[in-house]
């Protein structure tokens, strides 16, 4: 090859190569850059909110190394009078009032709401108003029950459908939740009182379309001994209509009676050996809520070494309802029954699961709620009505009472 075309070949392929060059530089300029990460785009279900208080729709978020952090809380604080206050105080003392101005929610979580590592701690001052049951303060409920931290457990999301989770949870049992801004009404039921509030264990979520459901291995009522297995399953027939059950059973029985009057305060024994099953169905649709449901418990027999304690059952249903008159506005109202096996002779041998074994009761509640944005007020009448009581386990400072009116206003915000 003669020197000219080695020249002109060398000059062929550096013209080719500085071509070739040009054209990938003028394809990668014209390549869209990659999409930037999205961030705090999660959609947040925790806390649950079942009433007419609303979750806010844009909560904080912090965007750190370990991903998008969200943040809320919940600042309320309550006043109320009842009539026929209890006369059992509590292990640290404190008596129940006939009235009392207090924190009702003085609380914050944190959660991480996406990828496969998810976590939610829930923590602060809690009160649980509940009716037919004694009412402490929000310090000593808080220090006697769950603590600062009622709520905090860690979370595998493994696809769209499955996710695992462990820690300290709120319970599967029961269709009031735990919380006064969560409901429809400041007061818990009487239906309420027979299950959980928090627990520890493992929990399996399952989730596809209209259906939902969740197993879980726990402690019950938060007895640090895992015998208890809890579960839940939805369905959502609609846009508009919902049916569920949730139950529970022990596989071994917990004996809370030999530890603390404390420890007891929580883990109440013959709670803790007790099964429940409830079935429900909600409604909610543009203006209204609604949520009748039935709720069926017992309480194994028992043998001691002075005489067999025979079990109970109890059997119970329960209507809620909440009508939004406008964007501001809203009244709801619940109405319970619900009775105890058993007769009056039963009460040296029985568990006493309501006023004493036979005895049943009666509550009616209406709360009217005014919201603005985060701020909410609302007032409250509640009352229990309790029939074939035996004395001792009734109402009023010496158990005898058969009745109890209870008078609350609560205000505060969510953000």
């Amino acid at each position: 090859m003669t020197i000219r075309k080695m020249l002109c070949a060398t000059t062929g392929a550096l013209a080719l190569f500085v071509g070739g060059s040009a054209l990938a530089a003028d394809m990668l300029a014209a390549s869209p850059p990659p999409p930037a990460q999205e961030h705090c785009k999660a959609a947040i279900s925790t806390p649950t909110f079942g009433g007419l208080i609303k979750a806010n729709p844009n909560p904080a978020c912090i965007v750190m190394g370990l991903g998008d952090i969200y943040v809320g809380g919940a600042i309320t604080g309550f006043a109320y009078t009842q009539t026929n206050a209890f006369g059992i105080p509590s292990p640290g003392g404190e008596q129940d009032r006939i009235g009392r101005v207090d924190f009702s929610n003085l609380q914050g979580w944190f959660q991480k709401a996406d990828g496969p590592l998810q976590f939610y701690v829930h923590t602060g001052l809690y009160s649980f108003p509940s009716l037919g049951l004694p009412l402490y303060s929000s310090f000593e409920q808080t220090d006697l029950l769950f603590g600062p931290v009622p709520i905090a457990f860690g979370k595998w999301q493994i696809n769209d459908e499955w996710s695992i989770q462990a820690g300290r949870m709120v319970t599967n049992i029961g269709s009031e939740l735990l919380f006064t801004y969560q409901n429809l009404n400041i007061s818990r039921g009487l239906l309420f009182n027979q299950e959980n509030f928090i627990n520890h264990g493992v929990q399996v979520n399952y989730a596809s379309g209209p259906f939902a459901a969740a197993l879980a291995v726990t402690d019950g009522l938060f007895s640090g001994e895992l015998n208890w297995v809890t579960g839940f399953a939805t369905y959502k027939l609609d846009d508009s209509n919902t049916i569920g059950i949730n139950g529970s059973t022990h596989f071994s029985d917990f004996d809370a009676s030999t530890r603390s009057p404390r420890f007891q305060f929580s883990t109440i024994n013959s709670l803790q050996n007790s099964n429940i099953i409830s079935v429900n169905y909600t409604y909610a649709n543009g203006l209204w809520i609604i949520t009748p449901y039935f709720q069926y418990t017992t309480v194994d027999r028992k043998d001691n070494y002075f005489s067999p304690i025979i079990g109970g059952e109890t059997w119970g249903g329960a209507l809620l309802a909440g009508y939004a008159f406008n964007e501001n506005f809203g009244l709801a109202g619940r109405v319970e029954y619900i009775a105890q096996s058993g007769t009056r002779f039963d009460t040296l041998s029985a568990s006493s699961l309501l006023y004493g074994p036979g005895s049943s009761a009666f509550s009616f509640t209406i709360t009217p709620t005014y919201t603005w944005d985060r701020y909410f007020v609302r007032g409250e009448f509640a009352t229990v009505q309790a029939y074939d009581v035996t004395p001792g386990f009734g109402f009023g400072r010496d158990g005898t009472k058969r009745s109890q009116e209870r008078y609350l206003v609560e205000t505060g915000f969510t953000f």
